[in-house]
C-alpha cells in the first residue's frame, strides 16, 4: 500500500498518478487520508504528553507524602488518575483514526512508473519488442484443443466430470510435457541465481493482504470458509509472504526466489475462443521467479527479468512479443508491468503467458519487509514475473510446431526433460 509519508510530501505528484491510473476520486480520498492522519499525529502528541504529566504526577507522590504534605500528594493521584482517564479515551481514537486511515489507504493502488503510457485498456498497450519466428505453413495449422485431442494428450469431458469446466486432465504425453516444462523452468531460473521453494498451496488473510490479492481479488480465489484460508491463485503470494516482516541486511539483496505450483483462480474469463482449450482454466501449473531487491536498482532488475523470460521462449522457440501495459489495463499493485505475450498460430491470435512487473514499495509496506543499510531499516522494493504459466505455452508449442503429418515437434532445448523429441 502507498507509504504515508509519501502521501504527505508528495501529494499533487501521487494525486496526479492516481488520476493517470483512472482512480475516482483519488485528491478527495488522499485529502481524507491526511485529515484523519492530522488528527491521528494530534492524539499522539497529546498522548505523549500526558504519558509525561502522569509519570511526573505519579513519581511525585511518593516524595510529596515523605514530606507530609499530603494535600499536594492527595491533589498529584487526582491528576493521575484523571490522566489515566484520558489517556483510554484517545488510545481508543488513536484506534480507531488508524483503522479507519488504513481502511481508505489500502483502496488506492499503486501509482504508475513515470514511464507507464496512459491507458484505458489492454487496447492502449504499447508493443515493445517482437520476437519472430517463421509460423508460415504450407498447410492449414490446427488450434491445440483438436491437436491434443488428435494426439490424446488432454481430456477436458474427464476433467470436467471429477471436477467441473475449467479443470482439465493432462495424460500420456500430454502429462510428461508438463512435467517436462515445470523441471525445465526451474533449472533455468536455478541457473540465474534463484533458490527454489515448494511452498503451501493455501494462504491465510495476511500473506493475502501483504501481496495485494486481498481485498482486491478476493472474488477471484477460492476461499476455505470454515479454516478462512484461500488456495493460491500464484505462487507469487506465498513466495513472497516467507519474507514478510523479515529484515534484510543490505548486502543480502538481491534475494532472489523461485518455485512451481499449481494456480487456483474462480473466475476463468468470459466465453468463446477466450477460454477455449487451454487459454484460460480455473487451475493450472506456473513456475514463478520473485525478487527482493534495493530500490535504486529495481528498474534494472525489472528489465533483466523479462529479458530473463524472453530467453525462455527464444529456447522453446515461440514467436513473442513484449509489451508495456497501459495505467488501465496494469494490476492494482504494480508501477511497472511488462506483459510476453507468445502468438498462438492455430488460432491467429497473441496469448499472454507472462507478466513481470516493479511493485516498488507497495507490497514491502504491507509485508513489512524491509532492509538494512547501516543503521537505518528501509522499505524493499519487489518483483515478481511468470516464468512461465504452462496453459498457454503448452497451446502455442502444440499449435506452432505442428507438423504437415501431423505430428508434434518437441524444442531441442527440451527434449533432455521429455525424453522425446516429437509427438505423433
Amino acid at each position: 500500500m502507498l507509504e504515508i509519508q509519501k502521501l504527505r510530501s508528495q501529494t499533487d505528484n501521487i494525486v496526479a498518478a492516481l488520476d493517470k491510473k483512472g482512480v475516482q476520486d483519488a485528491a478527495s480520498t488522499v485529502q481524507q487520508i491526511l485529515d484523519i492522519d492530522e488528527q491521528r499525529r494530534a492524539t499522539i502528541t497529546e498522548l505523549e504528553q500526558l504519558r509525561k504529566q502522569m509519570n511526573d504526577a505519579s513519581k511525585s507522590i511518593g516524595k510529596l507524602m515523605q514530606a507530609g504534605q499530603r494535600e499536594e500528594a492527595e491533589a498529584a493521584k487526582k491528576t493521575t488518575s484523571a490522566a489515566k482517564e484520558k489517556i483510554k479515551e484517545l488510545e481508543t481514537a488513536l484506534t480507531e483514526s488508524e483503522q479507519a486511515q488504513n481502511d481508505l489507504v489500502v483502496q488506492l493502488p499503486n501509482t504508475p512508473h513515470e514511464s507507464v503510457p496512459a491507458g484505458r485498456n489492454a487496447d492502449d498497450n504499447v508493443v515493445v519488442s517482437e520476437h519472430k519466428v517463421d509460423t508460415s505453413f504450407d498447410f492449414k495449422p490446427l488450434p491445440h484443443w483438436d491437436l491434443a485431442r488428435k494426439h490424446d494428450l488432454i481430456d477436458w469431458e474427464l476433467g470436467s466430470k471429477i471436477t467441473g469446466a475449467g479443470f482439465p486432465v493432462y495424460k500420456g504425453k500430454g502429462a510428461r510435457l508438463q512435467r517436462a516444462l515445470i523441471a525445465f523452468f526451474l533449472d533455468q531460473a536455478h541457473q540465474m541465481g534463484y533458490t527454489e521453494y515448494m511452498p503451501p498451496l493455501v494462504v491465510n488473510e495476511a500473506s493475502g493482504f501483504g501481496t495485494g490479492q486481498l481485498p482486491d481479488k478476493e472474488g477471484q480465489m477460492y476461499h476455505i470458509e470454515r479454516d478462512n484460508l484461500y488456495l493460491i491463485p500464484t505462487a507469487e503470494v506465498p513466495i513472497t509472504n516467507l519474507f514478510r516482516n523479515v529484515v534484510v541486511q543490505a548486502a543480502e539483496l538481491p534475494v532472489k526466489a523461485c518455485g512451481y505450483t499449481p494456480c487456483f483462480r474462480r473466475e476463468a474469463g468470459s466465453y468463446g475462443k477466450d477460454v477455449k482449450g487451454l487459454n484460460r482454466l480455473h487451475q493450472f501449473d506456473k513456475v514463478e521467479i520473485v525478487q527482493v531487491v534495493h530500490p535504486e536498482k529495481s528498474y534494472d532488475v525489472l528489465e533483466e527479468m523479462t529479458s530473463y523470460v524472453e530467453s525462455l521462449l527464444v529456447k522453446l522457440e515461440l514467436p513473442f512479443r513484449r509489451l508495456l501495459l497501459c495505467t488501465g489495463d496494469m494490476s492494482f499493485t504494480s508501477a511497472k508491468t511488462f506483459d510476453m505475450e507468445v502468438f498462438s498460430a492455430g488460432q491467429d491470435r497473441w496469448l499472454e503467458v507472462s507478466s513481470i512487473s516493479n511493485f516498488e514499495t507497495y507490497q514491502t509496506n504491507r509485508l513489512k519487509l524491509r532492509f538494512k543499510d547501516g543503521k537505518k531499516n528501509q522499505l524493499a522494493h519487489s518483483l515478481n514475473g511468470s516464468a512461465l504459466a504452462l496453459p498457454r505455452i503448452v497451446a502455442a508449442m502444440l499449435e506452432n510446431h505442428q507438423q504437415a503429418d501431423g505430428s508434434i515437434r518437441i524444442p531441442e532445448a527440451l527434449v533432455p526433460y521429455t525424453s522425446f523429441d516429437q509427438i505423433g
